[in-house]
């Protein structure tokens, strides 16, 4: 990180509650201890465990529904119960997760952990994640900036982990996928105990709702269901990290060792340029048209792969192309994902934004599983190395059409 860009985020840490750099903290460990296994689970799978491709797919697709697809079950828990009692169940659930993950040598043992593990996620992410958009947008109205700053924060928290994760797990990779596992089993021992200690019994400002009631105006609510389409096709295209990148590093490498610098990379521009591009697209670009933009660019990310495919170049210029991949579908991202978070708050029911941050990951997961198993599937086909890269930049392209008109 450049000095600029460290006074800035330290600036911005310094003028944050206690609680909201708690929760930051707490992004960068959760993905510490995630990032440390996600980026090797395919290559396990498939050498180790001897999964089929479509299976791979449908595995890694059902991590993230079961993460992501229950949200929604965390989300309505935090606004009923609080954030402390869900945050730490949901840490003892991961921990016991990656645990048997690392000695799961079956398929039936290795879905009952990956389950484990995503639900544990659903726990303690939407608390999380709610708790953070709720102070954030109080922040904003007290004055203190806009809204984005801070959930553009939290992603660069969150991406400084997934920099330091991949490392870790390259580290210890070298003695085998057990140790990778129980490493990252012992970062979120460490979260567990560092929550108990610090994590408010009750935070001030925070009314619990009944779980019911919820549900039926959040159906009804078509530009919220639309904003939830969009940010599903978002992570659909950037699930292909793990599924589609892989594939396209071992063709044009003969390994998977360049997949963790390419996973740094990602990280590293995010942490370096989140908050300048935010500001810069915050004095520009409304909500939705800084979504729009990002889905073009990460649209743009895949075709790039899917016009250089052909050629079958291989070695460091074979890798050209993935890497440019990762740089516009980083970008993207960054364009995306604060904007998404930020809008969720002028769409939810008052009382219940727990449960909309939940349902926004809900339908994404339902989006990734079913897209996952299909691109595993066409990656698989024997089809044109293009043709799956084609489809793929499909899909973030006609997820703009999909973006709320007003807002």
């Amino acid at each position: 990180m450049t000095a600029p860009s460290t006074v800035r985020v330290t600036r911005e840490r310094v003028r944050l509650s206690p609680l909201l750099r708690l929760l930051i903290l707490t992004q960068l460990a959760f993905n510490i201890g995630f990032f440390a296994v996600l980026p090797f689970l395919a290559e396990h799978l498939g050498g180790a465990v001897g999964m089929a491709g479509w299976m791979v797919g449908f595995v890694l697709g059902l991590r993230t529904f079961s993460q992501q697809g229950l949200f929604v079950v965390g989300g309505a828990l935090a606004d009923r119960y609080g954030v402390r009692p869900v945050v730490l169940a949901g840490c003892v659930l991961r921990i016991a997760g990656f645990g048997w993950l690392g000695y799961a040598g079956s398929a039936p043992a290795v879905v009952g952990a990956v389950l484990l593990t995503g639900f544990a996620a659903a726990l303690f992410s939407p608390a999380v994640e709610s708790e953070v958009a709720r102070q954030a947008v109080a922040w904003e109205d007290s004055g203190g900036g806009s809204r984005t700053r801070v959930l553009a924060l939290f992603t660069v928290a969150g991406q400084a982990g997934a920099f330091v994760g991949p490392l870790l797990g390259a580290l210890l990779l070298s003695v085998d996928f057990r140790a990778v596992c129980l490493a990252g089993a012992g970062v979120f021992v460490l979260v567990l105990a560092g929550h108990a200690w610090l994590l408010p019994q009750h935070i001030p400002g925070r009314v619990r709702v009944q779980v019911r009631g919820g549900i039926g105006p959040l159906l009804r609510n078509r530009r919220f269901l639309g904003l939830c389409c969009a940010y599903g096709a978002y992570l659909l295209a950037y699930n292909q990290l793990y599924l589609a990148l892989p594939a396209e590093v071992e063709r044009a490498a003969g390994s998977q060792a360049p997949l963790a610098w390419l996973f740094a990379l990602s990280s590293l521009l995010v942490v370096t340029a989140q908050l300048p591009v935010t500001r810069w697209v915050g004095e520009r670009l409304t909500l939705r048209r800084s979504m729009a933009a990002g889905l073009t660019l990460i649209a743009t990310g895949f075709g790039v792969v899917a016009v250089a495919a052909p050629s079958g170049v291989t070695g460091v210029t074979g890798l050209l192309p993935a890497a440019g991949f990762v740089v516009l579908l980083t970008i993207g991202q960054m364009l995306v994902a604060p904007a998404a978070r930020a809008w969720v708050p002028d769409l939810a029911q008052e009382g219940r934004l727990g449960l909309y941050m939940g349902a926004l990951s809900s339908v994404s997961g339902v989006i990734v599983l079913i897209g996952s198993a299909g691109t595993g599937t066409l990656l698989d086909s024997g089809l044109p190395a293009a043709v799956p890269w084609i489809v793929l930049a499909l899909v973030p392209a006609g997820a703009v059409l999909l973006l709320p008109r007003r807002g």
